[in-house]
């Protein structure tokens, strides 16, 4: 029997594939391993090929038999079952790798998330809409569970649907503070250790905080603060910024400077926050690294600009404070 080359793309929020399957007289099967019956992407699927559907859960599938597995799995070992053996996956839930067999689900054996508009055949032409096609399946079995297919299978399917989101969305949520977040922190701790071990932070505080008793002062430290070289280098833990705030808090309280300038002092010592940050906050925005080339020094240098235009501004509502 002559089967056709289907192409099958990850959907909206999916990953993985494209996958290219093409039945053979031994692997003629489309497995459907969804819970409730042949699910209507296995039935597309098989009309396209010309292959036959069949219910994984009620019916025994020899491995060599299969073509490709369709499971709606949002992030268990079911994902992975399939996928360590080599057998082409489709996940209908929009899930990547995760599960304890997470390792083995790779992009040219997997593909999530998928829907009808990422069916197409090898040649390029789409596949047509959604149609009854004949059920074709591979024992009475699967016929049987089919009818079965009622109210319960679909609440249990929409149950389901739910959960695996928000499992994904915890696991995503964890992955990211794992890849991006701790390494960050780690850099930070190991910045704010060398600043303080070498005395480098106590100097520049020093010769800051008499800066502070005027508004030329505060211009002058949120320039030096704001200097692109400098800023990614003092932003770390805001060591600077604490060290200096508490000398500026000190004088306040001693009467040599007036408690109106507290104010604008807060955003001079603080011209430089974030700016150790804009790299790893465009990574976590999936930015593109031309993006990030083109962004980092954008931010750094428009705080040349914003920076004092914060203490003049503060400056002035400070008046009637105090």
């Amino acid at each position: 029997m002559a089967y056709k080359t289907v192409k099958i793309s990850a959907g909206r929020g999916g990953w993985g594939g494209p996958l290219v399957i093409q039945p053979t007289d031994q692997k003629n099967k489309i497995v459907s391993v969804t819970g409730g019956g042949i699910d209507e992407i296995t039935r597309k699927i098989a009309e396209m090929t010309g292959a036959q559907a069949a219910d994984g859960f009620t019916t025994g599938i020899p491995e060599d038999q299969i073509a490709v597995v369709v499971i709606d799995c949002g992030g268990t070992a079911r994902c992975g079952v399939y996928p360590k053996k080599r057998i082409p996956t489709i996940n209908l839930m929009a899930t990547g790798p995760s599960g304890p067999l997470a390792k083995f689900i790779t992009e040219d054996i997997y593909v999530s998330g998928v829907k009808f508009e990422n069916l197409a055949y090898a040649d390029g032409s789409e596949a047509l809409t959604q149609s009854s096609a004949p059920e074709t399946s591979s024992s009475a079995a699967a016929d049987t569970s089919n009818q079965g297919y009622g109210v319960l299978a679909r609440v249990g399917k929409s149950v389901g649907a739910v959960v695996g989101k928000f499992f994904q969305a915890g696991r995503d949520t964890i992955d990211m503070v794992v890849r991006h977040i701790l390494p960050f922190m780690a850099f930070v701790s190991m910045i704010v250790g060398i600043i303080n071990g070498t005395g480098l932070g106590k100097i520049i505080a020093d010769n800051i905080a008499p800066l502070a008793g005027s508004l030329p002062g505060m211009l002058v430290v949120s320039i030096i603060c704001a200097i692109p070289v400098i800023s990614p280098i003092i932003g770390p833990g805001a060591v600077i910024a604490q060290i200096v705030g508490v000398l500026v808090g000190e004088q306040i309280a001693a009467g040599g400077i007036k408690p109106s300038m507290a104010l604008p002092a807060l955003f001079a010592i603080d011209a430089q926050v974030g700016g150790d940050f804009v790299p790893v906050g465009l990574a976590l925005g999936e930015a593109e690294p031309e993006t990030i080339n083109a962004g980092v020094p954008a931010v750094l240098f428009s705080r040349l600009i914003t920076g004092p235009a914060a203490v003049v501004i503060a400056y002035l509502f400070s008046f009637g404070l105090y």
